[in-house]
């Protein structure tokens, strides 16, 4: 259920990065368009209720390209993507 509501919220555009999120996408050289791939495409494979901000969860999914990435982002209302990253092969 958490996902769907993340998912609508991601293709109406209301939604938000963190500067955090930004700096490491400018790092990872992952783009927008991936992260919106992740979360359309992907599955909550962690929740975070007692994040420090407030409750996350992380959602893993391949990009339309086969680029397996994880998303954490805060939970709706106001859907933040807090920080984005490739897994470790082990993940």
């Amino acid at each position: 259920m958490i996902i769907k509501k993340i998912k609508d919220k991601i293709q109406k555009g209301e939604y938000r990065f963190s500067d955090h999120a930004v700096k490491r996408m400018i790092s990872r050289n992952i783009d927008r368009s991936e992260v919106e791939d992740v979360i359309t495409r992907g599955e909550v494979i962690e929740e975070y209720p007692d994040d420090k901000y407030s409750p996350s969860c992380l959602i893993y999914g391949r990009t339309k390209k086969g680029r397996n990435l994880h998303v954490q982002v805060s939970l709706p209302p106001t859907v933040i993507i807090i920080t984005v990253y490739e897994p470790e092969s082990s993940e």
